[in-house]
């Protein structure tokens, strides 16, 4: 059971406004029912992708209307440009794009799913696991002058988990608001929130977080 923290102390040696919260993938192959018919969710784990993407909505509301940028990150499949390694781990040709590809540029799985982004906030598009690899996230985000990241999304364990490390790795700290986040079982995202507790984020909800921004940047005014 991992111990999830409360907005004090929750952004210690943080600048509460040089965050950025980052969504990850709340595209309709991953997050519309009627496209994850193959994924075999059960009733649990559906409940918990339903509420997870209620709380990705409340947790950028919240972060937008306390200044925080919001950034997209979207899977963007391109036929064009198979995934070789990833197609053939999945049980595909390596060379050729499935029509079964999740997310495919230009179809309605690529279209984002109960939170769609405002203009102003900052789209990334990807082609592999993390919002970081081969994409200009890192450059974009320095640009604004974020030090620290919350990363939410699809899946726990894969993409969220994928971006969440190499945010971690590049010297950002992250934090994980694990109620704004799902796996297609709940024993899966239970796992890669430990996981990711041990070595990448620090593990909160989407309230201890914006209460938390909230909190200090209330502070600082006062000060």
């Amino acid at each position: 059971m991992i111990d999830l923290l409360g907005p004090d102390r929750l952004l210690d040696g943080l600048d509460a406004a040089a965050g950025a919260v980052i969504v990850v993938d709340v595209q309709r192959s991953f997050a519309d029912p009627a496209h994850l018919g193959g994924y075999g969710l059960d009733t649990e784990a559906s409940a918990a992708l339903v509420a997870a993407i209620d709380r990705m909505g409340v947790l950028v509301d919240g972060a937008r209307a306390l200044g925080l940028p919001i950034v997209w990150v979207e899977l963007a499949s391109d036929p064009a440009a198979p995934w070789g390694s990833s197609n053939w781990l999945h049980g595909g040709d390596p060379l050729v794009m499935s029509d079964e590809e999740p997310c495919i540029v230009g179809t309605p799985g690529a279209d984002w799913y109960g939170v769609h982004p405002a203009v102003g906030d900052i789209r990334v598009r990807k082609s592999r696991y993390s919002g970081f690899l081969g994409t200009e996230l890192d450059g974009l985000l320095r640009a604004a002058g974020v030090s620290w990241v919350a990363v939410a999304g699809l899946t726990t364990e894969c993409c969220v988990a994928s971006t969440a490390n190499d945010a971690m790795q590049l010297g950002y700290p992250v934090l994980l608001p694990t109620d704004a986040a799902a796996a297609y079982e709940v024993r899966l995202h239970e796992n890669a929130v430990e996981q990711l507790a041990l070595s990448v984020a620090k593990p909160t909800t989407v309230d201890a977080l914006l209460a938390a921004v909230a909190s200090q940047r209330v502070a600082v005014v006062g000060a």
